[in-house]
Protein backbone atom coordinates (compact mmCIF):
# COMPACT_ATOMS: atom_id res chain seq x y z
CA UNK A 1 0.00 0.00 0.00
CA UNK A 2 1.65 3.12 -1.10
CA UNK A 3 0.25 6.30 1.58
CA UNK A 4 0.51 9.98 0.02
CA UNK A 5 1.65 12.77 2.38
CA UNK A 6 1.60 16.72 1.05
CA UNK A 7 3.89 18.73 1.79
CA UNK A 8 4.37 20.46 4.86
CA UNK A 9 3.70 24.50 3.68
CA UNK A 10 0.63 22.93 0.74
CA UNK A 11 -2.44 24.22 2.28
CA UNK A 12 -0.50 27.87 3.48
CA UNK A 13 0.74 27.78 -0.05
CA UNK A 14 -2.64 26.84 -1.26
CA UNK A 15 -4.15 29.75 0.37
CA UNK A 16 -1.37 32.76 -0.76
CA UNK A 17 -2.19 31.00 -4.60
CA UNK A 18 -6.14 31.41 -3.85
CA UNK A 19 -5.82 35.33 -2.33
CA UNK A 20 -3.28 36.71 -4.56
CA UNK A 21 -5.80 35.36 -7.94
CA UNK A 22 -8.88 36.82 -6.21
CA UNK A 23 -6.44 39.67 -5.59
CA UNK A 24 -5.19 39.87 -9.04
CA UNK A 25 -8.99 39.46 -10.21
CA UNK A 26 -10.10 42.19 -8.40
CA UNK A 27 -7.13 44.64 -10.14
CA UNK A 28 -7.87 43.43 -13.40
CA UNK A 29 -11.96 44.41 -12.87
CA UNK A 30 -11.29 47.67 -11.64
CA UNK A 31 -8.86 48.35 -14.53
CA UNK A 32 -11.31 46.91 -16.99
CA UNK A 33 -14.17 49.14 -15.34
CA UNK A 34 -11.79 52.37 -15.52
CA UNK A 35 -10.45 51.31 -19.60
CA UNK A 36 -14.42 50.87 -20.28
CA UNK A 37 -15.23 54.44 -18.65
CA UNK A 38 -12.06 56.20 -20.15
CA UNK A 39 -13.46 54.65 -23.40
CA UNK A 40 -16.85 56.05 -22.57
CA UNK A 41 -15.53 59.41 -21.38
CA UNK A 42 -13.78 60.48 -24.59
CA UNK A 43 -16.30 58.24 -27.18
CA UNK A 44 -19.12 60.55 -28.38
CA UNK A 45 -22.20 59.19 -26.42
CA UNK A 46 -22.95 57.09 -23.74
CA UNK A 47 -21.65 53.90 -24.56
CA UNK A 48 -23.33 52.21 -22.28
CA UNK A 49 -26.63 53.68 -23.34
CA UNK A 50 -26.12 52.97 -26.92
CA UNK A 51 -24.79 49.06 -26.41
CA UNK A 52 -28.25 48.63 -24.45
CA UNK A 53 -29.76 50.18 -27.19
CA UNK A 54 -28.27 47.95 -30.08
CA UNK A 55 -26.42 50.16 -31.93
CA UNK A 56 -24.15 48.29 -34.00
CA UNK A 57 -21.19 50.70 -34.36
CA UNK A 58 -20.98 51.36 -30.50
CA UNK A 59 -21.31 47.50 -29.84
CA UNK A 60 -18.28 47.08 -32.36
CA UNK A 61 -15.95 49.76 -30.98
CA UNK A 62 -16.93 48.18 -27.23
CA UNK A 63 -16.31 45.15 -28.07
CA UNK A 64 -12.62 45.94 -29.67
CA UNK A 65 -11.94 48.65 -26.90
CA UNK A 66 -12.58 45.97 -24.06
CA UNK A 67 -10.31 43.54 -25.95
CA UNK A 68 -7.79 46.04 -25.90
CA UNK A 69 -7.80 47.03 -22.38
CA UNK A 70 -7.90 42.92 -21.73
CA UNK A 71 -4.39 43.11 -23.62
CA UNK A 72 -2.98 45.51 -21.63
CA UNK A 73 -3.92 44.46 -18.10
CA UNK A 74 -3.10 40.93 -18.76
CA UNK A 75 0.10 41.84 -20.05
CA UNK A 76 1.03 44.47 -17.37
CA UNK A 77 -0.48 41.41 -14.73
CA UNK A 78 2.19 38.74 -16.79
CA UNK A 79 5.30 41.10 -16.24
CA UNK A 80 4.60 42.39 -12.77
CA UNK A 81 6.14 39.24 -10.98
CA UNK A 82 7.85 39.88 -7.51
CA UNK A 83 6.49 40.23 -4.36
CA UNK A 84 2.34 40.11 -3.82
CA UNK A 85 2.12 43.50 -3.15
CA UNK A 86 4.80 45.05 -5.77
CA UNK A 87 2.81 42.78 -8.16
CA UNK A 88 -0.31 43.92 -7.60
CA UNK A 89 0.68 47.57 -7.07
CA UNK A 90 3.06 47.69 -10.74
CA UNK A 91 -0.02 45.61 -12.52
CA UNK A 92 -2.32 48.78 -11.02
CA UNK A 93 0.40 51.50 -12.88
CA UNK A 94 1.41 49.87 -15.79
CA UNK A 95 -2.57 49.32 -16.45
CA UNK A 96 -3.52 53.07 -15.91
CA UNK A 97 -0.71 54.18 -17.76
CA UNK A 98 -1.58 51.80 -20.70
CA UNK A 99 -5.33 52.21 -20.50
CA UNK A 100 -4.31 56.16 -20.92
CA UNK A 101 -1.81 55.71 -24.04
CA UNK A 102 -4.95 53.59 -25.42
CA UNK A 103 -7.34 55.86 -25.10
CA UNK A 104 -5.63 58.70 -25.97
CA UNK A 105 -3.94 56.40 -29.39
CA UNK A 106 -7.32 55.88 -30.76
CA UNK A 107 -8.69 59.28 -30.40
CA UNK A 108 -5.75 60.65 -32.26
CA UNK A 109 -6.11 57.95 -35.13
CA UNK A 110 -9.30 58.78 -35.58
CA UNK A 111 -8.79 62.53 -35.84
CA UNK A 112 -5.95 61.57 -38.71
CA UNK A 113 -7.78 59.46 -40.48
CA UNK A 114 -11.00 61.90 -40.49
CA UNK A 115 -13.61 59.31 -38.64
CA UNK A 116 -16.57 60.84 -37.36
CA UNK A 117 -16.81 58.63 -34.51
CA UNK A 118 -19.58 59.90 -32.88
CA UNK A 119 -22.16 60.04 -35.91
CA UNK A 120 -21.41 56.17 -36.35
CA UNK A 121 -21.61 55.58 -32.67
CA UNK A 122 -25.01 56.56 -32.85
CA UNK A 123 -26.27 55.15 -35.93
CA UNK A 124 -28.84 52.74 -36.49
CA UNK A 125 -26.85 51.07 -39.30
CA UNK A 126 -23.73 49.53 -39.67
CA UNK A 127 -20.86 51.55 -40.80
CA UNK A 128 -18.02 50.29 -41.67
CA UNK A 129 -15.72 52.94 -40.06
CA UNK A 130 -16.58 51.37 -37.00
CA UNK A 131 -14.56 48.33 -38.42
CA UNK A 132 -11.69 50.71 -38.54
CA UNK A 133 -12.09 52.13 -34.99
CA UNK A 134 -12.26 48.78 -33.90
CA UNK A 135 -9.00 47.55 -35.68
CA UNK A 136 -7.33 50.91 -34.12
CA UNK A 137 -8.57 49.45 -30.56
CA UNK A 138 -7.36 46.29 -31.20
CA UNK A 139 -4.21 47.27 -33.12
CA UNK A 140 -3.11 50.14 -30.31
CA UNK A 141 -4.11 47.73 -27.40
CA UNK A 142 -1.55 45.16 -28.96
CA UNK A 143 1.16 47.70 -29.15
CA UNK A 144 0.52 49.42 -25.53
CA UNK A 145 0.36 45.83 -23.53
CA UNK A 146 3.87 45.02 -25.80
CA UNK A 147 5.12 48.10 -24.53
CA UNK A 148 4.06 47.10 -21.06
CA UNK A 149 6.23 43.80 -21.63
Amino acid sequence: MTAYALEQDYWRLLGEGVGAIILYAIVGLVLMLIGFYAIDLTTPGRLRGLVAAGKPNAIVVTAAGLISMAFIVVIAIFTSGGALLEGLLASTVFGLVGIAAQVISVRVLERAIGIDIGKAMHSDTFSPSSLVVAAAHFALGLVVAFAVF
